[in-house]
């Protein structure tokens, strides 16, 4: 059957994705393309393997990605409408199985200087010792790091994931900054993230000098604050003189720098991701309904095209314009490539 505008078929996990219906090589590659972490995404797919995938996405350990594989390998129908995938995954196990092996031959060092960036965007943790990352990283994410009264608790990077209802973002809590002992690849890592959670300790009389201190060292380290993604997070809001102190940092760094406190953890969230400054954007095939539990993530003021690109590059070159669906918006409207998408809105890409 031919069709006189032909269409991108594709669906995010979760929504069931037709066989190609552009023939050939050139239909087969599409699919392979179109799935969000691995190869192909056939049509009978259960929620087992669903949730078993999305276990691998939020996995931070080697360990727990081979254990998600494990189970989406399992559950995963055995026909020939899922070989593609079966050998994607197996290719995936083999890859993990000898970074797990390798890992054990070194006697079980494991690099901590790098963290591979997963989720919707990484937020790297930074503040003085003692200033409250790692109780933050506790309460926004299911990681566990050590917490205590003492500094320099923290030696190493640990991430966690914090969710926001369907947005994952990576925070990652690192060593204390410190003229002293700051090693450089904690300077790489903040330099390296996608924004930057200044932590300070509201509790301290000396917040702001602590606060000179950690701006000055990063920007003599290359890493300036001032022109970084940076989010103030105010701890220890509980401690006797915390609103007044916070006042304080509020009239110091207040324009140059958001602030915020952890009074109210969802509250908390939604500010981090408005700070973010992006858009959820949802995509969805004709004719049917789309995944709205896990959305691309984008910049604000992205258009169509950016979205396409981000599904694959190669989409590009051939979309020829979409229909939105939105707030604000006729449903199923026509719009063209450089279309600026809001939040929630939901793309039917067409080639």
């Amino acid at each position: 059957m031919s069709h006189k505008t032909p269409f991108l078929d594709f669906a995010i996990i979760g929504t069931a994705v037709p066989w190609p219906r552009r023939g050939g090589q050139d239909g087969v590659a599409r699919a392979e393309r179109s799935g969000v972490i691995l190869g192909i995404m056939p049509a009978n797919l259960t929620p087992q393997y669903q949730e078993a995938e999305r276990r691998f996405k939020d996995a931070t350990t080697t360990e727990d990605k081979i254990a998600a594989l494990e189970e989406m390998m399992a559950v995963m129908p055995k026909h020939k409408g899922t070989e593609k995938l079966q050998a994607e995954l197996k290719k995936k196990m083999s890859g993990l199985r000898k970074e797990a092996e390798d890992h054990k031959k070194s006697g079980g060092h494991k690099d901590t200087h790098t963290v591979e960036k997963q989720g919707a965007r990484q937020l790297a943790l930074a503040g003085a010792p003692n200033a409250g990352k790692s109780h933050l990283l506790r309460t926004l994410t299911k990681a566990s790091p050590e917490v205590a009264d003492y500094p320099f608790t923290t030696r190493t990077a640990i991430p966690g994931m914090m969710v926001f209802e369907n947005v994952r973002l990576q925070l990652v809590d690192l060593p204390p900054i410190s003229p002293e002992h700051t090693e450089p690849w904690v300077v790489q890592l903040i330099r390296n993230a996608d924004a930057v959670l200044w932590v300070v300790d509201l509790s301290d009389d000396d917040v702001l000098d602590r606060m000179e201190e950690t701006r000055a060292f990063l920007k003599n380290a290359k890493a300036d604050l001032n022109a970084m993604n940076v989010l103030v997070a105010g701890t220890k809001t509980d401690t006797e003189g915390a609103s007044e102190r916070e006042a304080v940092v509020k009239e110091m760094y207040g324009a140059r720098f958001p602030i915020a406190t952890l009074s109210n953890v969802e509250a908390f969230k939604r500010l981090v991701y408005d700070f973010l400054n992006v858009v959820r954007v949802y995509t969805k095939s004709p004719g049917k309904k789309p995944d709205l539990n896990d959305p691309y993530v984008v910049p604000r003021g992205s258009t169509v095209l950016d979205v396409a690109e981000k599904v694959h590059r190669d989409f590009v070159k051939n979309l020829k314009y979409a229909r939105i669906w939105g707030e604000g918006k006729a449903d199923g409207i026509m719009v063209p490539r450089d279309f600026v998408i809001g939040e929630g809105d939901i793309l039917e890409l067409h080639e």
